[in-house]
């Protein structure tokens, strides 16, 4: 475990969720346990994956979390008084907007409040009184928070309910963006997420109506989808390729909001996944085996949390995406037939 449409049954595309041979090779939990129409949110996982942690627990096994969705992964680090942090999270979302689409997620909610003012993700408390003004005028100040470097101190102090070890494993920058674009053109291939997204909507469901439906590729191919079923079933090459834009741009900004929000968790310490496999579960199970908890990343496996190669930073700038399947109007031909077949009006036949 973690990542939130893995939960939802039907939805394993789009998800990248472990197949049902992975599963039974190692039991994997929160995979499949609800219907897409309903509901998940950050404090219903918090009660869930802390039972599930302390049912391995119990039977002296070791729990491994993984994901990458920040705020559901910090509530599991977080102090006996969690719970009521999260709370905090969800009534500031449900409630201090009038107009809750401007966030997408709850994590880039909690990121926006961080570049705006500056602070680190674990330096403060959410302000609620004056956070939907601060909104309306697109300025958080870091003194809104109201955190002091005592009361951080003395948060860290408190015992933590579990002890952790936290890796964070990415890849250079460009290397992570090519990636990213790769596998979202991967998720098209044999129709893949557009399928799913077609569920979506004969259940009813609209995009960004839901936890399974805010999620990044299926709330694109729904709007896609949609888009194709006002116009007949009918939609062009650029209007695929717009699609595929957006959900390669959405899926990189994504994982942007998350180097940038692990970068400042302290707990993680960074691993460069392009390194041999083997070195690096080597190194994760020498961690593990530690009885001092103080061994760390070795020069030749660390990944350095910020870009200071100033031709790295030109190149990211300039960086444009280069598919390898879809490159050609007529590359998307297959899919604009399926999307013609299967989103177009009903037609009745006459014998």
């Amino acid at each position: 475990m973690y990542y939130v449409p893995q939960v939802y049954k039907g939805l394993d595309i789009g998800s990248a969720k472990p197949s049902l041979a992975e599963r039974q090779e190692v039991p994997h939990h929160l995979v499949d346990i609800l219907h897409p129409s309903e509901e998940y949110s950050v404090g219903q996982f918090y009660e869930d994956a802390r039972q599930i942690a302390d049912e391995i627990l119990s039977r002296g096994r070791v729990p491994v979390v993984t994901g990458g969705t920040g705020l559901y992964l910090r509530c599991l680090e977080n102090f006996v008084e969690g719970n009521r942090y999260i709370l905090k999270y969800e009534n500031l979302f449900r409630n201090a907007l009038d107009d809750p689409p401007i966030f997408s997620t709850l994590d880039e909610c909690h990121f926006l409040i961080v570049q705006s003012s500056g602070a680190s993700p674990s330096a403060f408390q959410v302000p609620y009184n004056s956070f939907k003004e601060k909104l309306d005028s697109s300025k958080v100040y870091a003194s809104d928070t109201h955190s002091s470097t005592a009361e951080l101190q003395e948060r860290k102090s408190k015992d933590l309910d579990y002890d952790f070890i936290c890796f964070f494993l990415s890849t250079q920058r460009l290397d992570l963006y090519r990636s990213i674009d790769f596998r979202c053109e991967d998720m098209l291939l044999d129709d893949g997420i557009l399928s799913e997204a077609k569920w979506l909507l004969d259940l009813g469901l609209m995009p960004n109506s839901n936890s399974a439906t805010r999620a990044i590729g299926y709330r694109q191919a729904m709007d896609y989808l949609l888009m194709s079923r006002e116009q007949g079933g009918w939609s062009s090459s650029k209007d695929f390729y717009r699609f595929l834009s957006e959900f390669q741009k959405a899926s990189r900004n994504f994982a942007k909001r998350q180097l940038t929000w692990f970068r400042n968790e302290p707990i993680y310490q960074w691993i460069d996944a392009s390194k041999p496999l083997e070195n690096v579960l080597s190194f994760i199970c020498d961690a593990y085996e530690d009885q001092t908890g103080k061994l760390k990343v070795p020069r030749s496996l660390c990944m350095e949390k910020d870009i200071s190669n100033m031709k790295e930073v030109r190149l990211l700038k300039a960086y444009r995406t280069k598919n390898r399947h879809f490159i050609s109007r007529d590359d998307c031909n297959g899919i604009l037939d399926w999307v013609k077949r299967t989103q177009g009006e009903p037609t009745v036949s006459v014998s």
